[in-house]
């Protein structure tokens, strides 16, 4: 059952190519945006689409598939974890992010 305390699974395209980097201990990170789409009807009946996006990051392995097999506009399923950062920018403002660490991905 703690495997389902932080789980996160989507449906959804690649807004962008990848950002692969490559860190100092030979780690290699893929960060990539997606967005996954709600369509329903409002109060007068027109159909409304409604557009979430995410920052997904894959680390290691998943990184080396990412960089060799994604690309903008491609359909991907992913499961991880919610990650929360903060973080002080160089003229000392507060900024957040929450992201997705992602540790399966599907190809469509």
């Amino acid at each position: 059952m703690n495997t389902l305390r932080n789980r996160v699974q989507l449906i959804g395209n690649v807004g962008s190519d990848p950002e692969i980097k490559t860190l100092e201990e030979g780690r290699k990170l893929a960060k990539l945006s997606v967005a996954t789409n709600e369509v329903y009807y409002n109060e007068k009946g027109e159909k409304v689409t409604d557009t979430q996006w995410h920052v997904v990051k894959a680390w290691g392995k998943l990184a080396d598939i990412v960089e060799k097999f994604v690309e903008k506009g491609k359909e991907v399923v992913l499961e991880g974890k919610l990650v929360h950062r903060t973080w002080e920018d160089k003229e000392g403002h507060k900024r957040y992010s929450t992201e997705i660490v992602v540790n399966e991905i599907l190809l469509l």
